[in-house]
């Protein structure tokens, strides 16, 4: 074969492998992120080769082509629990984690629970990964993804999490953030989880990005015994910027998300659909500003009995032009259809956004028309 068919050959499929891996760029806050840059791609076919790509210290493009079920791979354990909620048909019963039927519902009556291992600790996600399903195969069922402990600049793009124990709470967390900087979570499916579909724990998760991703809360179990899941989105770090742009939020009864700790939210072109409840809690610290989003059938946009933080809901073109002064422009209006809208005009932390990478947004009408055919896995 003559040297230059073989320069030829190792031209076309050297520029081939590089290009697979992650698709686009992170906005917002998050911008800059590189997760694996351009380490060569590998393809686990094993959970133990998955775990381990995810859990070293090397940088890592992580290409999921199959379905990982870690279903029954760390045994059962069956125990006492609780029903908070009662023991009708489609009310979750909960797991006593850390003696949480003890503490926190004692005189809720006790019921036997058998649940699986797996799902109660997600796989640890260490610095610098890109963790990237190929087209719509990159399934995990049965196991979460945590990234804690100081880890920092990872891509989570593409892929599907899904049953997580999901007639237990505290049977697992899709995504869980604690201690981290510059993160990506994109194009991500979660469905079926017994807790927090994504949560960012008490410790800092800095700055990190949530974009077009699509959080199913379809279930038989519910806290609400309404098949509305309850249990979707908390963010309560001690230092956290949260952009939330793009995403699909369907089928929830609450905490869609709860906001609190320290947190800065930026929640630009959403699209809440079907919530039998409210999407925010503002608790404490938090800092919330939404525009251009959608709430259609969706209860009521905020819990309204413990508003203790700030949010701004950009509630009309006039208001809206205090955007400008840090965002580089006015905020968009938002758009309901038979929910509780909620009147927020919250300015005083306009402030933290000043010097940040700050998303884009277009109006209510485009997010309506585009969100829940774009967000989530197999849809890049």
């Amino acid at each position: 074969m003559r040297p230059a068919f073989l320069s030829f050959l190792a031209s076309t499929f050297g520029s081939c492998a590089w290009a697979v891996g992650v698709t686009g760029a992170a906005e917002g806050f998050a911008k800059g992120v590189t997760g694996g840059g351009s380490a060569t791609p590998v393809y686990p076919t094993t959970n133990a080769e998955l775990v381990s790509y995810l859990g070293d210290s090397s940088p890592r493009v992580i290409i999921l082509t199959k379905t990982f079920d870690f279903r029954g791979t760390e045994g059962t354990t069956t125990g006492t629990g609780c029903a908070p909620w009662g023991t009708a048909s489609g009310c979750q019963t909960a797991i006593d984690q850390n003696s949480w039927c003890t503490n926190y519902q004692p005189d809720a009556p006790k019921v036997s629970v058998s649940y699986d291992n797996a799902g109660t600790l997600g796989i640890t996600v260490k610095s610098n990964k890109s963790l990237v399903g190929q087209g719509s195969s990159g399934v995990i069922i049965g196991k979460g993804l945590r990234i804690v402990s100081g880890a920092s600049n990872i891509i989570i793009q593409n892929i599907m999490i899904t049953n997580l124990n999901p007639q237990y709470v505290w049977g697992g967390d899709a995504i869980t953030l604690d201690n981290t900087d510059l993160v990506w979570i994109d194009h991500v499916t979660t469905s079926l989880i017994g807790r927090q579909h994504i949560v960012l724990g008490n410790d800092a998760s800095n700055r990190v990005t949530i974009s077009n991703n699509f959080i199913d809360g379809r279930t038989s179990w519910s806290a609400t015994c309404d098949g509305y899941h309850y249990w979707n989105l908390y963010f309560t770090g001690s230092n956290d910027l949260v952009t939330f742009k793009g995403n699909y939020i369907l089928h929830t009864s609450g905490r869609a998300p709860k906001v609190g700790g320290n947190t800065l939210l930026h929640a630009v072109n959403n699209y809440w659909y079907q919530s039998s409840g409210h999407e925010f809690e503002v608790d404490s610290g938090a800092k919330i500003l939404v525009e251009g989003s959608v709430f259609q059938n969706a209860g009521q946009m905020v819990e309204t009995s413990s508003v203790s933080g700030q949010i701004f809901t950009s509630p009309d073109s006039t208001t809206n032009q205090a955007c400008s002064t840090y965002l580089g422009r006015a905020c968009q209006l938002n758009a309901y259809g038979t929910t509780t809208s909620y009147k927020g005009t919250d300015q005083g932390f306009f402030q933290y956004f000043s010097g940040k990478n700050i998303a884009s947004a277009s109006a209510a009408s485009a997010a309506q028309s585009s969100v829940p055919n774009s967000a989530g896995y197999g849809k890049i």
